[in-house]
């Protein structure tokens, strides 16, 4: 009997494709056309998409559902900051001394946060920053930002003008 060393011995292999980063959840055509007719219109009946993908509209919410009970996909408003008041919008660049996940997941608990990504590069986690002035993104970047311990670098890229946003790149 070979007894468990490590934390991915451990894992249920399902725990192992997520940690890797593999695409764990089996999806089929049918849910591949559903996922891009909600990418182009997040709004679509589901007795409209069930027409064109050939399932009865009952299929098509069990099948939605259960992509979103798995975490496959997101149905939300999208929308540009800018034009709703928001005075400021940046992706900040932030260089970590220790373990990376634990700053990753304080910054995503901030709630002017809406986006926390942990890359190789470098940074060692790229975020997103929606601030209603230029004080308030100061007072993120100072108190809650650069506060964090282990942040030892912070370099900030302010969004000009939006000229681009799209979700509907499909499920390739």
């Amino acid at each position: 009997m070979t007894i468990p060393t490590t934390r991915t011995d451990l894992a249920t292999p399902r725990e192992r494709t997520l940690s890797s980063g593999a695409n764990p959840t089996p999806i089929d055509e049918a849910d591949r056309a559903i996922i891009e007719a909600l990418q182009r219109d997040g709004r679509r009946s589901y007795g409209s998409i069930a027409e064109s993908v050939g399932l009865s509209e009952a299929a098509v919410r069990r099948r939605v559902q259960r992509l979103r009970d798995l975490d496959v996909m997101q149905i939300v408003a999208v929308t540009d900051p800018l034009k709703l008041g928001f005075a400021r919008e940046a992706l900040v660049g932030i260089r970590v001394h220790g373990d990376v996940r634990i700053v990753a997941d304080k910054l995503a608990a901030i709630d002017e946060c809406n986006y926390v990504v942990m890359c190789a590069g470098s940074f060692d986690i790229l975020a997103e920053l929606v601030a209603s002035s230029d004080d308030a993104l100061v007072h993120l970047l100072n108190d809650s930002v650069r506060s964090i311990a282990g942040v030892t670098e912070v370099e900030t890229f302010l969004y000009l003008k939006l000229t681009k946003q799209t979700f509907t790149w499909g499920t390739r």
